[in-house]
């Protein structure tokens, strides 16, 4: 029995992205079958990952209907449904979560000693909350509130539980603050920007040799043009029933033509120490002159 690769990230941060990834590395094509559009299906990316919110993992600790269940029934049990996502594979089983690194009603939301290492994925909260308004369904301001939440989470629906997000700048803390070899940390903006040394990374922490034209392969099978391609043809199951679209725009940098002065302003008001961490603060040269304190 294996423990479990967490795959980690605040919503909307790239993590589907770095699962599609991960398939179509780990799924090499059939014989014949080498054309740029037989990837992994977005829909059918249970196949070598899970996630710890998925109610089916909870349901032999609670015979109750999921929507009976309480956020203190979910803390309790997820204990046991971490234990049977590693008792389901021989190997390390990869798993998704948004959950933040914290304590719900006094249990801890992910158990360090099921845990084999994580990969966390971290997006600019700049651009992270448009994504998040339109996920949500709420304008941007509402979002900036709900991002900087520190009782933020995802609501159960029957097929997934209540999950733990807290604020932005939290979530991130808790997962990176305490450098590990265990815990490989990456940006979004490098996902795109530097596609081959981030996701090379990512292959060499899990311990894949890949030949180049595999790793170029899931690269590109992986793209957003690709993965937004599938959900435009297909739909896709993930997609929130507020959202418009789940692969939206696969763009960094869009928040300087969307967000007003005063929203730039609030976003780092709340969060540019963790901000400051990655990257994304000082705000860049172009960005200058567009409002934000300290520009």
């Amino acid at each position: 029995m294996g423990k479990i690769l967490w795959l980690a990230s605040y919503p909307k941060s790239g993590n589907t992205w770095l699962r599609a990834f991960i398939h179509n590395l780990m799924r090499p094509p059939k014989s014949g079958q080498t054309e740029a559009g037989k990837g992994v299906d977005i829909n059918d990316m249970n196949v070598l990952t899970t996630g710890d919110s998925l109610a089916h993992w909870y349901r032999h600790l609670d015979p109750r209907p999921p929507l009976a269940w309480s956020r203190e029934d979910v803390a309790k049990m997820r204990r046991g449904a971490q234990l049977a996502m590693v008792a389901s594979k021989p190997e390390t089983v990869i798993v998704k979560t948004h959950n933040a690194l914290l304590e719900a009603r006094g249990y801890p939301t992910i158990h360090m000693d099921l845990t084999a290492g994580a990969i966390y994925v971290v997006r600019n909260p700049l651009d992270l909350v448009i994504s998040l308004a339109d996920h949500y369904g709420v304008d941007i301001d509402k979002a900036i509130e709900v991002m900087s939440d520190p009782a933020n989470g995802g609501l159960s629906d029957g097929n997934i539980v209540f999950e733990i997000h807290s604020s932005w700048s939290t979530h991130v803390k808790s997962w990176t603050h305490t450098p590990h070899p265990g815990l490989l940390v990456v940006r979004y903006e490098d996902m795109l920007a530097k596609p081959l040394h981030t996701f090379g990374g990512i292959a060499r922490f899990m311990g894949l040799k890949v030949p180049r034209e595999r790793l170029d392969r899931a690269i590109e099978l992986s793209s957003f043009k690709n993965l937004r391609q599938q959900e435009d043809a297909k739909g896709f199951q993930e997609k929130s029933l507020k959202g418009s679209k789940f692969f939206r725009v696969g763009k960094a940098g869009q928040w300087r033509d969307t967000l007003t002065s005063a929203q730039i302003d609030r976003v780092v008001e709340l969060h540019q120490e963790q901000m400051a961490r990655f990257g994304y603060w000082p705000l860049d040269a172009a960005a200058k002159g567009i409002g934000a304190k300290g520009a």
